[in-house]
């Protein structure tokens, strides 16, 4: 009989986080994201992980780094406010290839801004807060469920890619409470990172191999290894060589963009014969979907387009939708000023007009507002 539950948002980023095998887990509180932290102070201790409290979000993360480098599948949870105190050692992360993911239950913003609102300000932060070269990953989730599925995928994708995972959602979703079915154990897949076999005098803990990714040994495994936040080589250790410091933020590159095919995904419906597209993701994809088929019960041509993977783009994906002649418009929702949809600009092809329908006055968007912005354009 299939195991039927009444959950919040927080609550499936819970469920889903152990199912997906969770072991460790550092955060501190913040609104809208503490039911986080609490299911799984609750929770992780059952089943022999690692709950602890940090004193603030810049320790929390790296308390989680520290965690996944003893072999430990690591998570903590923020919103927008703690999710800027972390840059620095996501960054950390991203360069000592450290699995681990990143909740962040976005509210409004900048600063201390709006704590209990709903908004997607987090948007281009999520791939641009930390400084350097690198590649993000990040997940948006549009229902209770899907949190669930996409925050085993997140933490499956961290630890495939040695890298850190940003799982994206909002205050509405996070707190809303919906029916859901629970995945069955053998019905999803759970990755865990490739360990070494060759022997210890041979390891290299950032070896660059044919595909980019490296096998990952813990401390206490056995191998010798050093981990820095200076650019290093294969072994570890800080470099100035400029090849080496090229092919390190190489494989940075690359061990994301040559498996975009895998880590992107994008849902459409209805762009065959569309003259409009509506791009919208997390909680606004669910008033997109109300709204085109509002639009095609009035004979308008419209198709929707919600990008899952909101991070790393996949351009020649993007580039295949878009590429219908009727094409003529296409819509960008968000609940900011108008994030996401630079990048929809810079993937559509020239005929098409971009043009953004943005919220962000705390209130979700309404099925009615994108329709008549639909009827506006079109």
């Amino acid at each position: 009989m299939a195991d039927v539950r009444l959950l919040q948002g927080n609550e499936a980023v819970v469920e889903g986080a152990m199912l997906g095998g969770l072991t460790f887990f550092a955060g501190y509180p913040i609104t809208p994201s503490t039911e986080v932290a609490e299911g799984l102070a609750r929770k992780l201790p059952k089943v022999g992980g690692k709950f602890i409290q940090m004193e603030d979000e810049i320790a929390s993360m790296a308390a989680i780094i520290g965690a996944a480098c003893t072999g430990a599948k690591t998570m903590t949870a923020t919103s927008g406010p703690g999710f800027s105190l972390m840059q620095e050692n996501i960054g950390y992360a991203y360069i000592a290839e450290v699995p681990c993911v990143i909740v962040n239950v976005q509210r409004g913003g900048p600063s201390t801004g709006l704590p209990t609102k709903v908004a997607q300000a987090d948007t281009m932060q999520a791939r641009w807060g930390t400084h350097g070269d690198y590649v993000a990953i990040a997940l948006a989730p549009q229902s209770v469920e899907e949190t669930i599925m996409l925050t085993i995928r997140a933490m499956n994708l961290s630890e495939e890619y040695r890298t850190p995972v940003i799982l994206l959602m909002d205050e509405v979703l996070g707190h809303m409470r919906e029916k859901v079915v629970m995945p069955e154990p053998g019905t999803f897949k759970v990755v865990n990172r490739t360990k070494p076999t060759v022997p210890a005098n041979w390891y290299k803990h950032f070896e660059i191999t044919p595909s980019f990714k490296s096998p990952m040994a813990s401390f206490g495994d056995g191998y010798r290894f050093h981990v820095t936040g200076l650019t290093h080589n294969e072994e570890g250790f800080p470099t100035s060589e400029s090849k080496k410091i090229h092919d390190k933020l190489f494989k940075l590159q690359n061990k994301i963009m040559r498996y975009v095919d895998d880590i992107c995904e994008i849902e459409t419906d209805g762009m065959e014969d569309a003259h409009v597209a509506v791009v919208a993701y997390g909680n606004v994809a669910r008033a997109a979907k109300q709204a085109i088929q509002m639009a095609r019960h009035r004979r308008m041509k419209v198709g929707q387009v919600r990008p899952i993977t909101i991070w790393p783009t996949h351009d020649k994906k993007y580039h295949e939708i878009f590429s219908s002649k009727s094409l003529e418009v296409i819509i960008v929702a968000e609940l900011n000023q108008g994030q996401y949809v630079t990048e929809i600009e810079r993937v559509a092809p020239k005929h098409v007009k971009v043009v953004s329908l943005a919220r962000f006055d705390s209130e979700l968007i309404t099925p009615d507002q994108i329709l008549n912005k639909i009827k506006e354009v079109r």
